[in-house]
């Protein structure tokens, strides 16, 4: 609720005392629910949905002391492109988070990102192939810190892996290295502009652990995003529109697979880096894109 319209009622109350009624104490525990569809499910500034559209949703708790948990699911599709089964993200996570000094807040956790169902054919599958096929789940660590409307967050990936990257060298792949370490700083605000109306925008930088220019194959992961948007309140939702790019560099062929012509690390493609690849799917994950999205929380 704005300050000034909890002042004026604080006030109220202190002049007709007769009229006061208590505060409805906070209560212990709590649920919310969400469910949404966005027309192209980014994170971090990558398509997770090969520039389609996702239905999402989640569960979460809330205790009275700041600790809570909650689940969230998505559909995505670069597992199943990466050869892989899954067709499905469901993330978990929990944490605590508080206020202090009067306008500071700050959140601490752990999240867990899952997809479902990912058979035994996720990561590279190219040379060498007889190589171990990285798992995508992935664990991050997370703190944040903000101060009214704006707020700086840092995750580290605690899991062996970052979502399926593999290790390499300048001379090639390095299957005795792992990810753990890859990390993502980020500044995110939002206002409240009133009547319904909020903006918002981001900035934030990837870095893969481990993950450098190889030859003949994947280049440094490590890139930045950012996006600006819009939301409105309409009553029954929220809807919101985005635009959001990276400085992700190199070319996204359509000739031939990723590993013989590309040299953007994020082009994508069904059946990437195997010899089902579909070389005219291939598309840059990471360009710029605007994002058409409607939630609903209750």
């Amino acid at each position: 609720m704005n300050k000034k319209l909890i002042t004026l009622a604080v006030a109220g109350a202190l002049a007709t005392p007769m009229f006061a009624v208590a505060a409805e104490p906070t209560p212990e525990h709590s649920f919310s629910y969400n469910v949404g569809v966005t027309s192209n499910y980014l994170f971090r500034g990558i398509s997770q949905t090969h520039g389609n559209p996702a239905i999402q949703g989640g569960v979460d708790y809330a205790h009275s002391s700041g600790l809570y948990a909650g689940v969230w699911a998505s559909n995505i599709e670069w597992v199943k492109n990466a050869l892989g089964k899954g067709s499905t993200e469901v993330d978990f996570y929990g944490g605590f988070k508080s206020a202090f000094a009067g306008d500071w807040t700050y959140d601490v956790g752990l999240i867990h990102y899952n997809y479902m169902n990912k058979g035994a054919a996720t990561g590279y599958t190219g040379t060498p192939a007889a190589g171990p096929l990285f798992n995508p789940n992935t664990t991050e660590a997370y703190g944040a810190i903000g101060y009214k409307w704006v707020t700086v967050k840092y995750s580290q990936a605690i899991s062996k892996n970052f979502i399926g990257w593999i290790p390499t060298t300048p001379a090639g792949f390095d299957y005795s290295r792992k990810t753990r370490g890859s990390n993502y700083l980020e500044l995110n605000a939002a206002y409240d502009l009133g009547d319904g109306w909020g903006i918002s925008g981001h900035v934030g930088h990837q870095k893969v652990k481990n993950v450098v220019a190889v030859t003949g194959g994947t280049l440094d992961a490590d890139y930045t995003d950012w996006n600006i948007g819009v939301t409105k309140d309409v009553g029954f939702g929220v809807v919101g529109l985005l635009y959001s790019d990276t400085d992700v560099k190199g070319s996204c062929s359509t000739a031939g697979g990723q590993a013989a012509t590309n040299t953007n690390p994020y082009c994508w493609g069904k059946g990437m880096n195997g010899a089902a690849a579909n070389s005219s799917d291939y598309r840059d994950e990471a360009k710029g894109a605007w994002v058409l999205s409607f939630k609903k929380t209750f």
